[in-house]
């Protein structure tokens, strides 16, 4: 399944020789070509691995092509996967493979695709309850129901695209609490800002409006709060999402100024488009050292460093700045090379969580139900907010996202559309109150749900749900069995597992869409909805499928596919290759189908020349 467009070779007249082979693929009627039936390679072919044929010199005519050969190639490539692969990923594959049994894709002709009716692959067995079949009826007509009154929002994956050549950040504040007039409690206020709003634009005014907002994440608690002695600094984020799905993010250090006597704290705050805990937190790391020494110290800091670019995945920029007594120093930000899980912490998520508790929040999150968290700390609202979000990966969350909700705006869970949103136990007797629509409250601190809709258990296909399960709970015995390779490195902590594990989810519900992207005359790309449901074999993916390709976070992933002009990258791409290669090769002309493959290529090379 690939086209022109998303490979280009390098001297292509030494990897390939087109006009012969071209010309061979081509010439002869089909009765010709027909009475070259080969022996077909095992297994499917990825773009890899085409270019490794090229290299191992295929002849030009298929005839030439004899059984040892094909043989050795094989060989080669198998020997080839089997080392790309890291040994974790192999000890995750195989639960998945034990649970989910030989059922993967049937095949189907376009014919029957046409004319099957979505009654007949739906429609019940002996075996099937027809309380299960309710249920999931319901279960579609409901989110079908609730996404017509949510916003389409584009993804964030690409608005991540659009900006990240940008500046590093939007704006820096400092947010303190003042006193009441006549009150003794306190209101959060923009104490300093950079750079300072000056230009009466559209913009501008959208900026202000997010400016004003802004003290209230900073302080959601800050009713609570009177002058204190002594305060451990604490690091929190949250997200601010637009009218038009915009996103940003802030990174807030919470800290109290030096000084003696009690005292309130202060909040220092960066604002930016791109998700990048890590590297930000290095930021604050040097923000609070100098404010340590003086709040003048700080905004020098902070204006250099808006001076410098973003850097690219994997590259290091660096920032030079002067600190009294210590003279010229440089601050070294590396951003790295897949900063996906950069600002997660799943730890977090298994402190607080069981396994079975997680798997069901993250069943809630997949069909986009309204989820809410109750926890005493910000920092834990923060960290298991991302987290749960950073399980939806390649998907983005595409609805209302506030890891820290205000006490102020806690009238929010009351809106009919998906969320998912964060509040300190304090706002827990008011949360009880409002007449909030159907939710999943969890309390973090008690691993227990305040409220549920009773069918969490049964929104993940059977089979697969089981073997998340063992996964999750084989975590510590999956990451301490030895490891022989470099790659495994990077998997083998609990961030790379637990990645993984819901990566391998995804792969096995969703990692066959690439077949059913087709290009049209014109280039363009459109995906075949029916068809790619209809093509697997399991009754309960199909009908898990169903429900899910109603969400918006399936729309904006396959509309992301079509709309790119080469093919996506990253680590699911990766893994769906993987997948795709292990596949069994349905069709009764394997190797014929992959020659078509080659001529093609070797057509489009010729007439590039």
């Amino acid at each position: 399944m690939w086209s022109p467009q998303d490979r280009k070779y390098n001297n292509p007249s030494n990897q390939l020789s087109p006009k012969p082979g071209s010309q061979s693929l081509r010439s002869g009627n089909w009765s010709e070509r027909k009475s070259h039936r080969l022996p077909r390679l095992p297994k499917r072919h990825s773009h890899d691995d085409m270019l490794l044929l090229a290299q191992l010199s295929l002849p030009s005519s298929p005839s030439s092509l004899n059984e040892d050969s094909l043989s050795t190639t094989s060989e080669l490539l198998s020997s080839r996967r089997a080392r790309r692969i890291p040994k974790l990923v192999q000890r995750i594959n195989s639960i998945y493979n034990a649970k989910r049994g030989k059922k993967r894709l049937k095949k189907l002709s376009m014919s029957s695709i046409e004319t099957a009716s979505l009654r007949d692959d739906n429609s019940e067995s002996e075996s099937d309850s027809d309380d299960r079949f309710k249920a999931h009826t319901q279960r579609l007509v409901h989110i079908q129901s609730m996404l017509k009154r949510a916003p389409s929002y584009r993804t964030l994956e690409l608005e991540l695209l659009e900006w990240q050549e940008r500046e590093l950040f939007e704006y820096f504040v400092v947010v303190s609490l003042k006193k009441k007039p006549s009150r003794n409690t306190y209101l959060p206020e923009v104490s300093y800002q950079f750079p300072k709003l000056d230009r009466p634009t559209k913009q501008m005014r959208e900026a202000e409006e997010r400016l004003k907002a802004i003290p209230q994440f900073c302080f959601p608690d800050a009713k609570d709060w009177l002058p204190v002695s002594e305060y451990s600094s604490e690091t929190f984020s949250f997200m601010l999402t637009g009218e038009d799905g915009s996103r940003r993010f802030g990174y807030c250090r919470r800290l109290l100024p030096s000084g003696k006597g009690p005292r309130l704290p202060e909040v220092y705050c960066v604002i930016s488009r791109l998700g990048c805990f890590g590297l930000f937190s290095k930021v604050l790391d040097e923000v609070e050292r100098r404010r340590g020494i003086s709040a003048a110290l700080v905004y020098p800091f902070m204006r250099s460093l808006m001076e410098s670019p973003f850097p690219a995945p994997g590259k290091t920029i660096k920032v030079k700045t002067f600190l009294p007594g210590a003279g010229n120093e440089v601050l070294e930000l590396r951003r790295p090379m897949d900063s996906r899980l950069e600002h997660v912490d799943f730890e977090c998520l298994f402190t607080c969580l069981s396994v079975r508790q997680l798997i069901r929040i993250f069943a809630s999150l997949l069909l986009e139900r309204r989820v809410i968290f109750v926890a005493d700390k910000l920092s834990t609202l923060s960290s298991c907010s991302h987290a749960v979000v950073a399980l939806l990966y390649p998907f983005s969350w595409q609805h209302t996202f506030i890891p820290v909700l205000p006490a102020s705006m806690i009238d929010i869970v009351c809106c009919p559309t998906p969320f998912l949103v964060g509040l300190l136990s304090s706002s827990l007797p008011k949360l009880k109150e409002l007449p909030v629509e159907e939710a999943l409250m969890v309390n973090l601190g008690s691993d227990r749900f305040i409220r549920q809709m009773d069918d969490e258990d049964t929104l993940l296909p059977r089979k697969l749900q089981a073997a998340l399960e063992q996964a999750l709970e084989r975590k510590n015995e999956l990451i301490s069995q030895d490891s022989d390779s470099d790659s495994d490195d990077e998997c083998n902590t609990l961030n790379g597992l637990v990645s993984e594990v819901f990566i391998r989810f995804f792969v096995e519900t969703v990692g066959h869409y690439s077949l059913f992207l087709t290009q049209s005359e014109k280039g363009e790309r459109a995906f075949q909805r029916e068809a790619f449901r209809k093509s697997v074999a399991s009754k309960s993916i199909r009908r898990f499928l169903e429900v899910f390709m109603e969400s918006q976070m399936f729309a904006g992933f396959i509309q992301d596919r079509e709309l790119r002009k080469c093919r996506a990258k990253g680590l699911f791409e990766q893994r769906v290759e993987q997948y795709l290669e292990e596949l069994p090769d349905t069709e009764q002309s394997g190797m014929n189908k992959f020659l078509r493959g080659l001529g093609n290529k070797m057509k489009f090379l010729h007439k590039k020349n």
